[in-house]
């Protein structure tokens, strides 16, 4: 029923549509863990490129290069070899549709929508290392290993490598023309980019790679990519093409020494030759670069550890090359350790904690981070429900009405003689008198803390009450042996000479 050219075109748009209803559906969803809105980008992932590849076939279908879409519609209307007639043209059409519910007299309506909720709920395949983490860490230890044993690398430790690798500029020139520099600058680039696409698969990475090489094709050409400045020549001497001299402008020798002893000695010297001798001598032994290739001159006027042919402008121009591809690999190197930032971070610490563990405690750590993977949720994230604003238990949630109702939790006390402390509930504040931060206060007031004081909260206040007592007993009746009163670590209650006593016999 479906083998139609219009009937293909009509699914495929049906599918278009529903893939983006659903691509809808699942962003306005938020995921309760790291794990899941890992999965959730990878199925939307998934469902953009569907799109993107069904759509380029309905291009394919709307150009219609070998017109079968346009016989399709003049079938349609009943035009054929000898007219037109719509009415045989809809008979033979209703007969293939009886034809074929006779054949598949069991034929139901499949429910699309049941196969495509299904897609909100699939958990996507993706492959990442123990080190890894899930997408947590970076796992460089092959390439770690890689730089501590070349020449361009240093012998450091696992945790230093990760401060220097996204900082090509501190290895020299020279060392970066190298074939082994590019193989691993290619490894890492690689792998950076591989780790992108795994934890950000909704970042479309050739269009960030496109503005770099925008980016760095304007800096190379001024001579401003760090560590590139001077057009990939090292030891800042001047690019190739303005030390080869272009001998076709020259018809003898006697011109082209007017160019000068210091042109001509460059010019020899970037093509592998002597540059010695007088003007006359460098102008004749550059001349005879003009019709003869190098490989065909005679060995003498090349200068030492020099190889002939090798040393002719083509190695030169190709080692400017070859320079300006690695420099533009650093350039998308420096990118995408920008983008990865955090995780670059996150590893650095993960590895700095790990150097202070156990095996045994390093693998008990992963299976709780495992643990807690699995089990994180936004509840911690989501507002509680406290609508009489009850204080909040060991757990963080509210504690019992019934409890707050027993133990007068609700109330506030405040104590001036305390220094404004809060106490909540009364139980708190009946016993905070014998704690000894309402005795110590009482003592710098110069007030015994005696049960007379009991529920004054008030400095002047307390003040006042001492002086009534004063003024009732007089000044010489306060006897503080007597009336003063201690706490032990258990609660019992003594005067200053039972306490004492007691104390100084070893029983408290």
């Amino acid at each position: 029923m479906s083998s139609t050219l219009l009937e293909v075109t009509r699914a495929a748009h049906e599918e278009v549509e529903r893939l983006e209803r659903l691509i809808v559906k699942d962003l306005q969803n938020e995921p309760p863990s790291s794990k899941d809105r890992l999965f959730q980008s990878h199925r939307v992932r998934h469902m953009i490129d569907t799109v993107a590849a069904t759509t380029e076939k309905l291009i394919e279908v709307y150009e219609d290069k070998d017109n079968a879409r346009k016989d399709e519609i003049a079938a349609l209307g009943g035009q054929t070899a000898t007219g037109t007639n719509v009415f045989s043209a809809f008979y033979d059409r209703l007969k293939e549709i009886r034809e074929y519910h006779r054949k598949h007299p069991a034929a139901r309506v499949v429910d699309a929508n049941e196969e495509y909720e299904a897609l909100l709920k699939e958990e996507p395949q993706i492959e990442f290392s123990g080190e890894e983490a899930f997408g947590r860490y970076l796992d460089l230890h092959e390439l770690y290993h890689q730089y501590i044993n070349v020449k361009f690398g240093e012998p450091i430790e696992y945790s230093a490598y990760l401060d220097v690798f996204s900082q090509p500029e501190r290895i020299s020139r020279k060392l970066k023309l190298t074939r082994q520099y590019k193989e691993y600058l290619e490894n890492i680039v690689e792998y950076l980019v591989y780790f992108f696409q795994r934890t950000e698969p909704l970042q479309d990475l050739d269009r960030i790679f496109a503005k770099v090489e925008g980016d760095f094709e304007e800096a190379w050409a001024d001579s401003k990519v760090e560590g590139w400045e001077n057009g990939g020549q090292e030891n800042g001497h001047a690019p190739l093409q303005n030390t080869v001299i272009d001998l076709d402008y020259y018809s003898s020798v006697e011109e082209l020494m007017e160019v000068g002893p210091e042109k001509l000695k460059e010019a020899l010297a970037a093509l592998g030759l002597k540059s010695g001798g007088t003007v006359q001598q460098r102008a004749e032994r550059l001349f005879l670069t003009k019709h003869a290739p190098l490989d065909k001159l005679d060995k003498k006027h090349f200068a030492k550890g020099s190889r002939g042919s090798e040393q002719n402008g083509v190695v030169a121009f190709q080692q400017m090359d070859n320079g300006k591809d690695i420099a533009l690999m650093e350039a998308k190197l420096k990118k995408l350790c920008s983008l990865l930032e955090e995780t670059i971070t996150r590893t650095k610490e993960n590895v700095e904690k790990k150097q202070a563990l156990t095996y045994e405690e390093m693998e008990a750590e992963r299976e709780e981070e495992e643990t807690q993977a699995d089990t994180e949720s936004d509840d911690d994230e989501q507002q509680i429900y406290n609508p009489l604003k009850l204080p909040m238990g060991w757990d963080g949630k509210p504690i019992p009405y019934w409890l707050y109702k027993l133990h007068g939790l609700g109330q506030e006390f405040k104590c001036e003689i305390c220094g404004n402390h809060s106490y909540w509930g009364r139980r708190a504040f009946e016993r905070h008198f014998k704690e000894w931060r309402h005795q110590h206060g009482m003592r710098c007031l110069g007030i015994p803390n005696t049960k007379n004081f009991n529920e004054i909260t008030s400095i002047q206040e307390a003040q006042e009450l001492w002086e009534r007592i004063q003024e009732r007993q007089g000044l010489n009746k306060w006897r503080p042996d007597l009336e003063e009163e201690y706490e032990d670590r258990e609660g019992n209650i003594y005067n200053k000479k039972t306490y004492t006593d007691l104390q100084r016999q070893g029983l408290i």
